[in-house]
């Protein structure tokens, strides 16, 4: 049963995971493989490292300048991480060691938007998030290939 409020893509990317994890567990280098042009930085003060619990701000722009606080609700040590902020929608990784077409070894990577316990979601389709959401997740898919690679082709 799909659901719109579940929203994933998956990346097979040429990578182990505990490096893509490095990436993902670190709120500095969300800004460089953000797909959707939104996340512009990570507060100061914050964690350099997320873990389990761990509460992280982002800087953030959608028209106009806004932080945002995320606490880490998902953590296993290079296979899964997950944060949400006060309106309950989680952005989640899951990585699984992978083989490429080639029999390349890597990293199968699935990244989700999870809002199906968030109240209100009709205000989440109002605004556009599930038709954006689909398309940013496979630009940050993208550029988080290229940025472990060096290069990474758009997914056909």
């Amino acid at each position: 049963m799909t659901n719109r409020y579940l929203i994933s893509r998956e990346r097979f990317i040429a990578a182990p995971p505990e490096d893509i994890f490095e990436i993902l567990a670190t709120p500095s280098m969300h800004s460089v493989i953000d797909g959707s042009g939104t996340v512009k930085g990570a507060q100061p003060r914050g964690p350099e490292r997320l873990s389990d619990g761990a509460k992280f701000g982002m800087e953030m722009n959608v028209k106009v300048d806004y932080k945002i606080l995320n606490t880490v609700c998902e953590f296993e040590e290079g296979r899964r991480i997950a944060w949400r902020h006060f309106y309950g929608h989680i952005w989640r990784y899951i990585l699984e060691p992978a083989t490429g077409a080639d029999g390349t070894p890597g990293t199968r990577v699935t990244e989700q938007w999870d809002a199906r316990a968030v109240r209100g979601r009709f205000f989440l389709r109002l605004a556009g998030y599930l038709r954006r959401h689909p398309v940013s997740i496979e630009e940050t898919l993208v550029r988080l290939d290229r940025h472990l690679t060096g290069t990474a082709e758009v997914a056909g």
